[in-house]
């Protein structure tokens, strides 16, 4: 099987949601880039690591003043559901997440749990040390991969939405999108603007 690379450089589009009862869910990520829908299936877990590393990095480029987000009427939150059918590219295994400065761009990425080797190649063995992040896109095996290049804006919005989903309904920070627990919860982004 041909390994995929599913790069967008332009989404209209990114968001995860879940499907199924409490405790029992299954999470997506989607991505939508003009007729391209792109959807990949993740852990719990991954999810809220991903939408809390996504918010670090947002305010990181912010306080540097590498980029701004600028909250005008793109700034609404995406509350749509994920486009149907979901059709579940991969599971995913790991994820990286980078900021592309020559472009202004959080690039995140999700790759495949296990990828074959292809006809005639030779699979990895368990044995076998392999750095999936020294396999290039032209490498005939490796990981299958999603890589979506988001503005700060939507990449702020996909780590608030993916707060809410993980959190199954339970309100959210209107400021960081962590979920609000009944005794309250200390806010790092709203202490900085507080003392600045």
């Amino acid at each position: 099987m041909t390994r995929r690379i599913i790069d967008l450089e332009t989404p209209d589009r990114f968001a995860t949601g879940a499907i199924g009862e409490s405790g029992e869910r299954t999470f997506f990520l989607q991505a939508v880039q003009g007729p391209h829908v792109a959807t990949v299936q993740l852990e719990q877990e991954q999810v809220s690591v991903l939408a809390d590393r996504v918010l670090a990095i947002i305010d990181e480029v912010e306080r540097r003043g590498l980029a701004a987000i600028d909250a005008g009427p793109a700034g609404l939150p995406d509350e749509r559901p994920l486009e149907q059918p979901l059709y579940e590219e991969f599971q995913v295994g790991t994820m990286i997440i980078a900021w592309d400065e020559d472009v202004d761009r959080l690039v995140v990425e999700a790759r495949s749990m296990t990828f074959d080797a292809g006809v005639g190649e030779s699979a990895p063995r368990e044995t076998d040390e392999i750095d999936e992040d020294d396999i290039p896109d032209d490498a005939p095996i490796g990981p299958d991969v999603l890589r979506v290049h988001l503005t700060p804006l939507m990449a702020q919005q996909f780590a608030r939405r993916a707060n809410s989903v993980v959190a199954g309904g339970q309100p959210t920070c209107p400021y960081c999108g962590r979920i609000l627990q009944p005794v309250g919860h200390f806010c790092q982004r709203r202490f900085d603007d507080l003392v600045n």
